[in-house]
């Protein structure tokens, strides 16, 4: 066994019950989703990058507009989240038609509150802008209304492509999704440097390619659901019917972490309309941030489907001492994974903040912001948010809505009104008020894990 090998290894007192995923089925499961990730993520560097020269007015409306419709997102993941550990544990049970009923409830529940959200965004988005962001510039405010007008159009596209990737993750089928994931990406690409440099839409010449490729994405991986003709599949007959039993085994889990996924991208636009009031060159340093910020996260954020297929087939088939043991593992890691991503990611930080077409003070804010990021992840981020999929998959959604909300809506705000407006260090103080955020729940997560109290909990 390989060093590395012995130090993913947990104590001798997790090696308890059966071990059914080995590292070379980990390694199957994650490489697929690390490329899928790095895509979605090269993209969204892409966004920022090519509407970075259409004007920094431009590039903070569409930051602060991405805070904003990205609660929708987080919650279209969440409902499909929640369904992917249902038919993770049915999977695990081998219970197949019940698999292939929670997976069509999935797409049906997915449809009806993606559609109900686009229409209210159409109907109130303006004024909700306006609400939230009304002291911005005219020109930043412009980008920002016609960015999410566009984007709101993709919603149902959205939840339904993520509905069809949960449901291929949960079999850890993620070779199928990173396909589908690679022509999306590539079809937004073009999309962009068209809109950008040859139509110069500005802010709409980004949003139209991601609508776009939203659709087609959602298209062949609904389609490939379908027929999949392996382990799970969706059916027309199933998604019409309605089972208010296999609709609150999904909601169970898809409600708290919705409304954690919700609270945490909402704190995020509260703590945007301060960010609003630092000026623009500051806008436009939190928003290429996020975006480098996620890219830095690669390693956790791809992660977690992982946690929830591994732990939640292990609680379906009743393996708790295996989903312990997975749950002592997975961490380890993802923390070596995160850890070696960081320093190279860091290390190459420069060069790419060069090709921004951005002030040389925005630059500078922005090295120091990733940095910052790059430095702290690798040690805290594995116990917080990856394992906090890994409980959810348990069953175990109450507490890390609660522990979600004490952490990333409360402490966070609270640390950002102190850092960023009271002592002045503006968008810094953003940066370490969400590391803060990030030490508490990886303690949180932790002691939770060491309880045991998750044995208790059930899905199915």
């Amino acid at each position: 066994m390989s060093l590395l090998a012995k130090l993913i290894e947990p104590s001798q007192k997790y090696q308890k019950g059966q071990h059914p995923f080995s590292n070379s089925d980990l390694k199957k499961i994650l490489i697929p989703l690390l490329i899928e990730q790095s895509l979605q993520l090269m993209v969204g560097i892409a966004d920022t990058l090519m509407v970075s020269y259409a004007g920094e007015a431009a590039v903070s409306g569409v930051s602060l507009d991405t805070m904003f419709y990205s609660i929708f997102l987080f919650m279209f993941n969440a409902v499909a989240t929640g369904g992917s550990v249902v038919v993770a544990q049915y999977l695990g049970k081998g219970d197949i038609n019940q698999a292939d009923f929670a997976a069509s409830q999935i797409v049906r529940i997915a449809a009806i509150f993606s559609t109900a959200c686009m229409v209210l965004i159409l109907l109130t988005g303006k004024w909700i802008l306006k609400g939230l962001y009304g002291s911005v510039e005219a020109d930043v405010m412009a980008a920002c209304r016609t960015y999410l007008w566009i984007v709101t159009l993709a919603f149902p596209a959205s939840a339904l492509y993520n509905a069809g990737a949960a449901i291929f993750r949960s079999m850890g089928r993620t070779k199928t999704t990173m396909t589908v994931s690679i022509l999306m990406n590539v079809l937004n690409v073009i999309g962009n440097a068209i809109g950008v440099f040859a139509l110069h839409a500005g802010a709409a010449g980004v949003a139209w390619p991601t609508t776009i490729s939203w659709y087609f994405a959602a298209v062949v991986m609904v389609s490939l659901c379908f027929r999949s003709g392996k382990e799970v599949q969706i059916r027309m007959d199933l998604i019409l019917r309605r089972d208010m039993e296999m609709v609150k085994r999904i909601l169970h889990i898809a409600i708290p972490n919705g409304l954690e996924s919700g609270l945490f991208q909402a704190s995020k636009v509260f703590i945007g309309t301060m960010i609003a009031t630092y000026g623009t060159y500051q806008i436009a340093a939190n928003g290429i941030s996020q975006t480098l910020w996620n890219f830095s996260a690669l390693m956790t954020s791809s992660m977690g489907p992982v946690f929830i297929t591994v732990i939640g087939q292990c609680m379906g088939a009743g393996n708790k001492d295996g989903a312990e043991y997975y749950l002592h593992k997975l961490p380890r890691i993802t923390f070596f994974l995160a850890l070696a991503w960081n320093i190279l990611f860091g290390a190459c930080l420069p060069l790419i903040v060069q090709l921004y077409d951005i002030s040389a003070q925005t630059r500078q804010l922005v090295l120091i912001c990733v940095w910052l990021h790059c430095l702290f992840l690798p040690f805290v981020q594995p116990w917080s948010f990856p394992l906090s999929a890994g409980l959810q998959a348990t069953g175990d959604v109450k507490f890390s809505l609660y522990s979600s909300i004490f952490t990333s809506v409360f402490l966070r705000i609270i640390f950002t009104i102190i850092l960023g407006n009271m002592l002045h260090l503006g968008v810094i103080g953003v940066t370490i008020a969400m590391i803060s955020d990030w030490i508490v729940k990886a303690i949180l997560d932790v002691i939770r894990v060491g309880s045991g109290r998750w044995r208790e909990k059930r899905v199915i």
